[in-house]
């Protein structure tokens, strides 16, 4: 399965800036696979490291960051030839050789034309628990996150949409040729997931019920990693805060309530926790800005937030929607709308936005906004074709956004909004957001 992340791994191979690189992300969203591939591609060999797997390959670091030596002894070990420009040697698993990761810096002063790729998992978290030299200014980040809606069409073989796609305007409406198989991919999508082995399980079988079993899996590996890598005294409280998420996504007002994580549980007591599940990639945590101005980072409230889950898939699944319910015409509509609002930010985030949401005391709510030259774009969502929206109304006759978006299931449109040109994107198509509003130049 095609990932896009390969061309981000492409552009850091060629890159005159290039020093080692940490590529983070949730477990079992494919990291793994996409540097392998990679290596194979690009590569004449690749060398391959797994600290998890393996803890032999932690002993060749303890006795000092001498590259030449530690790269010796993995070619003893694994019985391959390293040679700068022609391998892509790969630290898998990272964050359980502490020392592997210090030793990036030495990677990155003294051999530097060597392609060295890690993938990590609960990198953030191993941080705060061991007592890590990280190698700050000596290593390039990369974050991996599950299927977007874009991979799982080309996992599909829908790549044709894709490329019908590519050059399409905001001025010309979806016909129903493209419109209705787009929205039947997207519900199975919401269903399915972005996590790499059920998107592979579905592909194969097209059975929903087999996907919810590796579903199933993914989130009981998930929960023993609360007793596995977090601390003791946190345990308990992180398996609260993830059985809590679901439940207060689904409520009108999604505002993450630490009381409603357990009756008499304060912020202070579940903070930590919240935190660790932010650190292993799978929750986001989306803040409250109440002055739109830029940069929006200033004025975001980090005590007044929303989660979501990184992968919409797994949420379905958590809120115990069969197949049957998403496949409806008519589904749950207080689902829906949790399910839809959690899509959206994770397509947004995999475009490589940055969202907030906004609120105007009690009057107004604004799903989404985010910043791009200096610029702030609100996004309203809608799991339906309605899209009247006061507090979008609202937004931009406080703040004249040049340009905004109303996301819904309705065809796609270009209106005025109090001044505002706002773009009517169907969900489906969010993945090509960018392109498809390439001609709306912003006005300086």
């Amino acid at each position: 399965m095609k990932r896009t992340i390969i061309d981000e791994l492409i552009k850091w191979k060629d890159s005159k800036r290039r020093k080692p690189l940490l590529m983070t992300g949730v477990r079992q969203c494919g990291k793994t696979h996409a540097v392998k591939e990679f290596g194979e591609q690009f590569f004449e060999n690749t060398c391959y490291v797994n600290f998890e797997a393996n803890e032999k390959y932690k002993a060749i670091f303890e006795y000092d960051f001498d590259v030449k030596r530690i790269l010796r002894e993995i070619e003893q070990l694994e019985q391959v030839k390293i040679e700068a420009g022609k391998t892509l040697v790969i630290f898998d698993e990272i964050q359980e050789a502490p020392r592997a990761i210090t030793a990036l810096k030495y990677f990155c002063e003294n051999i530097r034309e060597l392609h060295v790729a890690c993938a990590c998992s609960l990198l953030g978290v191993a941080l705060k628990q061991e007592n890590i030299s990280f190698p700050v200014g000596k290593v390039n980040r990369m974050q991996m996150y599950p299927m977007n809606f874009s991979e799982f069409l080309m996992a599909c073989g829908e790549e044709k949409y894709l490329e019908i796609f590519n050059e399409w305007s905001v001025d010309r409406v979806v016909p129903e040729l493209y419109s209705k198989p787009f929205e039947r991919l997207l519900k199975e999508y919401l269903i399915v997931g972005g996590m790499p082995e059920a998107v592979s399980e579905y592909i194969d079988s097209k059975d929903f019920s087999a996907v919810g079993e590796i579903q199933d899996e993914i989130l009981s590996d998930y929960a023993d990693d609360f007793s596995k890598h977090a601390p003791v005294s946190e345990i308990e409280k992180i398996r609260l805060i993830w059985d809590s998420v679901p439940k207060q996504l689904a409520k009108e007002n999604n505002k993450f309530v630490f009381s409603h994580v357990k009756a008499g549980k304060r912020a202070h007591e579940l903070e930590a926790s919240l935190q660790w599940l932010k650190n292993s990639g799978l929750i986001h945590m989306l803040e409250l800005v109440d002055n739109a101005e830029v940069p929006l980072a200033a004025y975001a409230n980090a005590s007044y937030f929303k989660v979501y889950m990184s992968d919409v898939g797994l949420l379905c699944r958590r809120l115990g929607l069969s197949h049957k319910n998403v496949l409806e015409e008519n589904w749950s509509m207080s689902f829906k709308g949790a399910i839809t609002e959690n899509y959206v930010l994770n397509e947004l985030i995999s475009l490589g936005k940055e969202p907030y949401f906004w609120r105007s005391g009690n009057t107004a709510e604004l799903d989404f906004l985010f910043e791009e030259e200096g610029k702030v774009f609100p996004v309203e969502v809608k799991a339906a074709t309605n899209t009247q929206a006061k507090s979008f109304k609202q937004f931009c006759i406080k703040y004249h956004p040049f340009k905004g978006y109303k996301m819904s299931m309705k065809n796609i449109a270009l209106n005025d909004c109090e001044g505002t040109s706002t773009v009517s994107l169907p969900l489906y198509l969010i993945w090509d957001m960018d392109k498809i509003t390439k001609g709306l130049e912003i006005d300086d």
